[in-house]
């Protein structure tokens, strides 16, 4: 993209010179034109000058210098030449009254004739000089306007570059500023260009953010994972010391559900990783999803002795989205639920269409019979690797980051509440389109 500066340049510098040499050319125009009417008025004057004067056929009764333009010329009433103030000029002999232009070998003339008692008179000039004499005056009115032009063009450049300080000091800025440097950019553009820097702060704002959250998630994760690694090492050298089959066997046994523990972690901050980044979204029926993750989790709830259903599915919803980050989304919820349910207990899946605002929504929502979260712990279990006191199985705590994640990447939203079954109900809500 072209530098502003010199766009502007060149509009407003380009803008002037136009308007300037249009002022000069009408300038010239006009002031050439009112040199000429004033000619005009110089002959009838100078030809009334005369209407007094006596004239003798064959004697000349002005007297006339060199360096006249003038050339005079009187006829009586009968066409008898009574006046030539030079001879050696050839003009024609015809008289047209009023003002004329008379073609001779000596070029154009410009004519005044006019009838008076006794007398018939004519005033020629040369068209050259008349010319000559315009141009001069129209060119001593215009060359004021070109001298102003260079002027006008030096003091425009001045100003654009006075006014666009401001945004070079703001590029010095942020020039100077280190990668980690994320502070919100100083008020030093004009206000036209604020909207743009406030626009600015608040992405950094955001990348801050970002890296702050990134940074934490480094280090969880880092921690989350030493405790697994830590975990197979001492179960990998239990299973190098063990004395017979029997303590080999269960030291195998539990390398198995350290590895187990160890992948599902990985799995999850993949999952994470791979829904927090920007994704297509496409139109999508939420029903099929959901009966498919049902599907896929229904062989865990038989073994885990839990009645797994789906109390309602409206088939007509469809959002707009990323179909796996969607699948995702439910089969945390679904497998948080069969998790901490006990044997025995109850799971209802429930997708229908709500109001909200005026606007059509999907809502998700499974509720469980299990033991569910005190009101106090709700926000909390949004937090990466954040497990309650007590909690057993190989889960990483990522679940529900992961489903506020996806529910936030789609515009949506997520809550927990006491179900009607007696424990926790997710509900997820997403725009319909």
């Amino acid at each position: 993209m072209k530098s502003l500066r010199h766009q502007l340049l060149l509009m407003l510098l380009g803008g002037m010179a136009l308007v300037i040499a249009v002022a000069a050319a009408l300038a010239f125009h006009r002031t050439r034109n009112e040199a000429n009417e004033l000619f005009d008025y110089q002959l009838r004057q100078l030809a009334l000058s005369v209407v007094n004067q006596t004239f003798i056929p064959g004697r000349s009764s002005l007297r006339t210098t060199a360096g006249f333009d003038f050339v005079i010329q009187v006829w009586d009433p009968d066409g008898v030449q009574l006046y030539y103030s030079h001879p050696h000029r050839v003009l024609p002999a015809q008289v047209q009254l009023g003002y004329a232009i008379a073609a001779t070998s000596e070029g154009d003339w410009r004519t005044y004739a006019v009838t008076v008692p006794g007398k018939v008179i004519q005033i020629a000039q040369p068209m050259r000089t008349r010319d000559r004499l315009a141009l001069n005056t129209a060119w001593r009115t215009t060359v004021p306007l070109l001298i102003a032009l260079p002027l006008l063009l030096l003091g425009a450049w001045w100003v654009i570059g006075r006014a666009l300080r401001p945004l070079e000091a703001l590029r010095r800025e942020v020039a100077a500023r280190t990668p980690d440097a994320l502070a919100p950019l100083p008020n030093l553009a004009p206000d036209e260009v604020q909207p743009l820097i406030d626009e600015t702060n608040r992405l950094l704002g955001r990348l801050g953010d970002a890296l702050a959250s990134q940074r934490a998630f480094t280090a969880n994760a880092a921690h989350e994972l030493r405790t697994p690694l830590a975990a197979l090492q001492l179960q990998l050298a239990s299973l190098e010391r063990a004395p017979d089959d029997a303590s080999r066997t269960a030291a195998i046994s539990e390398l198995k559900a350290g590895l187990a523990r160890a992948g599902h972690v990985l799995n999850q901050l993949l999952t994470l990783a791979r829904h927090e980044a920007a994704s297509d979204h496409e139109l999508l029926m939420l029903a099929p999803i959901v009966t498919d993750v049902l599907a896929e989790q229904a062989p865990l709830a038989i073994a885990a002795g839990l009645d797994l259903g789906a109390a309602e599915i409206d088939a007509d919803i469809r959002v707009s989205g990323d179909a796996d980050a969607l699948r995702s989304l439910i089969a945390n919820l679904v497998g948080n639920a069969i998790r901490y349910t006990p044997r025995g207990g109850r799971i209802d899946v429930a997708l229908r269409r709500t109001e909200a605002g005026g606007e059509a929504r999907a809502q998700l929502s499974v509720a469980d019979s299990g033991p569910g979260i005190p009101a106090a712990e709700r926000e909390q279990v949004f937090e990466r690797f954040y497990r309650r006191p007590g909690s057993t199985g190989v889960g990483s705590g990522l679940g529900l980051a992961i489903v506020r994640a996806v529910a936030d990447a789609h515009r949506g939203s997520v809550t927990l509440s006491d179900s009607a079954l007696g424990g926790l109900n997710a509900v997820v809500t997403l725009p319909m389109q």
